[in-house]
């Protein structure tokens, strides 16, 4: 896993302060630019979210969460979401499941303030996809278990549900 870029502080705390992060995740999706807003190797918090379902309330579920732990961490919380399997789909730019496109514009705004999204191989190769295939923030990682067994062994929290 490559080193982080570095923080955009002033955005973090806006998110933080405003406490307005629901509107604001779609609002700032609808910019198809990224920036290098990425968490601090620093942070004291780090977590890894499994995300292995495409269904909506499911993905609603994780992404709510990831955004409220940046709220209330701001710089010091860390989050990898791994998306395995059928979750896989959420990172698709036209996925083979029925993914609604205010979830993708939440992770794609997510993404912008630091959340990495982590791609599985080994589930893109059984759907014949390339890094084509995904949406920009996606990063494709070899095996979806593994990374997230590796992410264990250097501190992050494991959360699925």
């Amino acid at each position: 896993m490559s080193n982080p870029l570095p923080v955009n502080r002033a955005r973090r705390l806006a998110i933080r302060t405003l406490g307005l992060f629901s509107g604001l995740l779609v609002a700032r999706a609808a910019q198809s630019q990224h920036t290098d807003t990425r968490f601090d190797d620093q942070a004291a918090h780090r977590i890894v979210y499994q995300c292995n379902k495409a269904d909506p309330d499911y993905l609603q579920h994780i992404l709510f969460s990831a955004g409220e732990l940046i709220r209330k961490y701001g710089d010091d919380v860390r989050v990898v979401i791994t998306a395995i399997g059928p979750g896989l789909h959420l990172l698709g730019r036209h996925p083979g499941r029925p993914i609604a496109t205010e979830l993708q514009q939440k992770a794609d705004s997510l993404s912008q303030y630091g959340v990495d999204f982590h791609a599985c191989g080994n589930t893109m190769k059984a759907l014949h996809w390339t890094e084509k295939d995904l949406l920009p923030f996606a990063v494709v990682v070899p095996i979806g278990a593994d990374d997230i067994m590796l992410l264990q062994e250097q501190g992050y929290a494991y959360l699925s549900w």
